[in-house]
C-alpha cells in the first residue's frame, strides 16, 4: 500500500502548478501595472481632519448620541472610498477626527465635511452673481434674518402657491454669493451655485434627503458626462411627479427646480413635463471621482449635526521612512539568523528552508500589492511585524516535518518511506499550529481597533500562505530530494546522513560479512 501511494504522488507536477500560480500573480500585477503595496499613515503619511460639531440651530450643547451617529456616517463615507486603516474617532464632547492614508486632502475634505442636507426646491428667480445695483447705486446687503426652527412641512399645494414677499425680493437683489442665509426647509432660500456664478431665489423645499432610497454614479446612454442618479421612496416619487408636472407649465425660470446640497445649488434642470417613477439625476461638471463621492455622501444620509472644519493637515509619517527601513532591516536580520541556523543544522537540506522562506516572502508581497490595488489594503508598521512573525512560522513547519522524518528513520524505516510516513504524522501538527495562529488573528482583527488590525490581518494572511507553502512546495521538494542519490543515500553534508538522522550507518564490510556463506 505504501509503494502504491508513492507511485500515485507527482511532486514535480505539484511544484510546476505552484510556480505557475506564482507566475500568474506576477501577470496580474503586470496587467494592473502595480508593483508596490500601499502604505499606511505610519509609513507613508496621509490626511487628518478635525471637525467641530454644532447643532443645526447654532446654539445649545451637542447631543452625544447625535455625535456618535455622525461618526458612524462619516466612517461609512470614508470606507466607501475603499481605503484601509482609516480611523474616525470622537474627541471630547464636540469633535470628530478623521485620519485616512492615500487620500488627497481636498477629496477627504469634500467627502467628510459635507453635512449632506439635500432638498429639492422650485426656482422663482435666477440671476448672474455679482454686486447688484439699483438706480446706479450699490444696494445694501440684506439684513440678517433671525434663526428660527423649522415649522411643520407645508403641503405640496401650499409650496406651489407660494409667492415671495417684498423683503424676499429685496434681499435677493442685494444678496452676494458667500453671504450666510438660513437654509430652513419650509422657508425661502437665497443662495448660489457651487461655483458662485449664479444666484437663486428658491421656494420652500418640496422633497428632502430622507425620501432618498439610493444614489449611484454613472454615465447615461448617449452621453459622455458623469451624473448622480437618485431614487425616491413612494412618497417622494408621488410628490416629485406632481411638482414637476406643475412646474413644467410655468414660464422660465420657474419651470425649473433646484437640487440643493448643504445650502448650495448643485443643478437646476428645466422641466418639459411630469417625471414619474421617482427617478431624478444630478448633472454638473462631474468627474468619475466627484460623482462617486457625492453618490456615497447622499447614500449614507445626512449628518444629524453641522460641522465646522477646524483643522486639515497632511500627516507626516508617524514613524516615517526611517522606521520603515528599520522594520525591513529587522526582518532581514531575522531571515539571516534563520538561514544561518538552517545551513549549520540542515546543511544542504537548508535549500528547502531557503526556498520556503523566499516563496513565502514573494507570495506575501504579491498578495499585499494586489489587495492594495483591489481593496485599498494599506500596509502599516504592525503589519510588517506580523510578516516578520511569519518567518518563524514557515521555519517551524519545516522543523516539525524534519523531526518527524528523523523519528521514522530511528524506527528503522528507509529514508523514502520515512519522508512519506513522517509527512502523514507531521501535517496534522502543522495544521493545528497554523489553525491556532489563524484563530488568534481572526479574534484580534475582530476586537482590535486602528492600526492593530494591520498586524492581525497580516498574521492571518501569512498563516494561510504558510499552509500553502508547506503543502505545495516544502513537501513535494523534500520528496524529490529524497529520490536523488545525494540526498537519498545520505551522503556527506546532505542533511540526511545516518548519524545526523540518529541512525547508525552499517559499513560495507559488515554488510558483506553478514551475507557471505559460512565455511564448513
Amino acid at each position: 500500500m505504501a509503494t502504491e501511494s508513492r507511485h500515485k504522488q507527482r511532486p514535480l507536477r505539484t511544484l510546476i502548478i505552484f510556480f505557475a500560480v506564482v507566475a500568474a500573480l506576477f501577470g496580474i500585477m503586470a496587467l494592473a501595472n502595480t508593483w508596490t503595496p500601499k502604505l499606511g499613515l505610519d509609513l507613508r503619511g496621509g490626511t487628518t481632519i478635525t471637525l467641530t460639531a454644532r447643532n443645526t440651530t447654532g446654539s445649545g450643547a451637542v447631543d452625544q448620541a447625535s455625535l456618535e451617529q455622525a461618526r458612524t456616517i462619516i466612517q461609512q463615507r470614508v470606507d466607501s472610498i475603499g481605503v484601509g486603516e482609516s480611523e474616525v474617532a470622537v474627541v471630547g464632547n464636540n469633535q470628530v477626527t478623521v485620519s485616512v492614508p492615500n487620500v488627497a486632502p481636498a477629496q477627504l475634505q469634500e467627502m467628510v465635511g459635507q453635512t449632506a442636507q439635500l432638498y429639492f426646491r422650485p426656482v422663482y428667480a435666477v440671476e448672474m452673481a455679482g454686486p447688484s445695483t439699483g438706480g446706479g447705486l450699490p444696494l445694501p446687503p440684506p439684513e440678517p434674518r433671525p434663526t428660527v426652527a423649522a415649522n411643520p412641512q407645508p403641503t405640496t399645494d401650499e409650496v406651489l402657491a407660494w409667492q415671495p414677499t417684498e423683503r424676499d425680493l429685496a434681499d435677493f437683489q442685494a444678496y452676494e454669493c458667500g453671504q450666510p442665509f438660513p437654509d430652513v426647509p419650509d422657508q425661502v432660500l437665497i443662495t448660489c451655485d457651487r461655483e458662485n456664478v449664479t444666484k437663486f431665489l428658491l421656494y420652500p423645499a418640496v422633497i428632502d434627503g430622507k425620501m432618498l432610497t439610493n444614489a449611484s454614479a454613472g454615465i447615461p446612454q448617449a452621453s459622455v458626462n458623469w451624473i448622480v442618479q437618485l431614487s425616491l421612496n413612494p412618497e417622494g416619487a408621488a410628490i416629485f411627479e406632481k411638482v414637476t408636472g406643475a412646474l413644467a407649465q410655468k414660464p422660465e425660470p420657474q419651470n425649473t427646480f433646484a437640487i440643493v446640497l448643504d445650502g448650495a445649488v448643485v443643478t437646476y434642470p428645466r422641466l418639459s413635463g411630469p417625471i414619474p417613477g421617482g427617478q431624478a439625476q444630478i448633472e454638473g461638471n462631474f468627474t468619475q471621482q466627484s460623482a462617486t463621492d457625492l453618490a456615497n455622501v447622499l447614500k449614507y444620509g445626512s449628518l444629524p449635526l453641522s460641522f465646522d472644519l477646524s483643522e486639515v493637515s497632511n500627516v507626516s509619517p508617524t514613524l516615517g521612512g526611517e522606521q520603515l527601513r528599520a522594520g525591513i532591516i529587522a526582518g532581514l536580520i531575522g531571515i539571516g539568523l534563520v538561514l544561518i541556523y538552517s545551513v549549520v543544522y540542515y546543511r544542504a537540506l537548508s535549500i528547502v528552508v531557503i526556498g520556503s522562506l523566499a516563496l513565502a516572502a514573494v507570495l506575501t508581497y504579491q498578495i499585499m500589492v494586489l489587495l492594495g490595488e483591489g481593496m485599498g489594503f494599506a500596509l502599516n508598521l504592525p503589519g510588517i511585524a506580523g510578516a516578520i512573525v511569519a518567518i518563524g512560522m514557515t521555519a517551524d513547519s519545516f522543523i516539525i516535518f524534519f523531526e518527524r522524518i528523523r523519528d521514522e528513520v530511528r524506527e528503522g524505516r528507509s529514508l523514502r518511506t520515512a519522508i512519506e510516513t513522517g509527512w502523514i504524522g507531521s501535517r496534522k501538527t502543522i495544521l493545528i499550529a497554523d489553525a491556532v495562529s489563524l484563530l488568534s488573528a481572526v479574534v484580534l482583527f475582530a476586537l482590535a481597533i486602528g492600526s492593530v488590525k494591520g498586524f492581525a490581518f497580516t498574521l492571518g494572511l501569512t498563516t494561510l500562505i504558510d499552509i500553502a507553502i508547506v503543502f505545495w512546495f516544502t513537501k513535494p521538494l523534500v520528496t524529490l530530494l529524497g529520490r536523488t542519490k545525494y540526498f537519498g543515500e545520505g551522503r556527506r553534508f546532505s542533511g540526511f546522513e545516518p548519524e545526523h538522522m540518529g541512525a547508525q550507518r552499517r559499513s560495507p564490510i559488515r554488510r558483506l560479512r553478514a551475507t557471505a556463506p559460512q565455511e564448513v
